[in-house]
């Protein structure tokens, strides 16, 4: 029986999430690990790797097994537009704060998709920028700014 790449997809997928997996894995081994009551630096890491490594290995085994679509044309568009909204997140959180940062992300994010409209952009950015601020700064009472520096804050 000759093994064949049925669904390259999953093929693709699978051997990124190793990838990511073997990388977790390499930067954990530095830090100690700590145990489940009491974690250490090392432990999330570790766990992480061991999950996208179990999630890669399925997708890749699948691959082999169901039948499925081939890997169309890269959306390089969108991939730049989702990278240049990350980049600005991080250069815009200290000015702008996280309410400034989360519209301009979810917004931009937005805007990589060939379906994007206006109005469901705009829902999405308000929303994500609520539940942001209520999680992370009211529930975990992390230390960002919801208006930065350039509000007077």
């Amino acid at each position: 029986m000759r093994l064949s790449i049925r669904h390259p997809k999953d093929f693709w997928s699978g051997l990124i999430f190793l990838a990511l997996a073997i990388a977790f894995g390499w930067i954990a081994q530095g830090y100690p690990m700590g145990r489940a009551i009491k974690m250490g630096p090392g432990y999330f890491p570790t766990v992480l790797a061991a999950i996208l490594g179990l999630i890669g290995l399925i997708t890749l085994v699948r691959s082999f097994v169901l039948e499925g679509e081939g890997v169309g044309q890269w959306a390089w568009r969108g991939g730049a537009v989702v990278l240049a909204a990350m980049l600005l997140f991080g250069l815009l959180l200290r000015g702008g704060g996280l309410a400034v940062s989360v519209l301009v992300v979810v917004f931009a994010g937005a805007f990589a998709s060939i379906r994007f409209r206006l109005p469901v952009a705009a829902a999405a950015a308000a929303v994500m920028t609520v539940f942001c601020i209520a999680v992370f700064v009211w529930g975990l009472g992390l230390p960002i700014p919801i208006l930065g520096r350039w509000f007077g804050n």
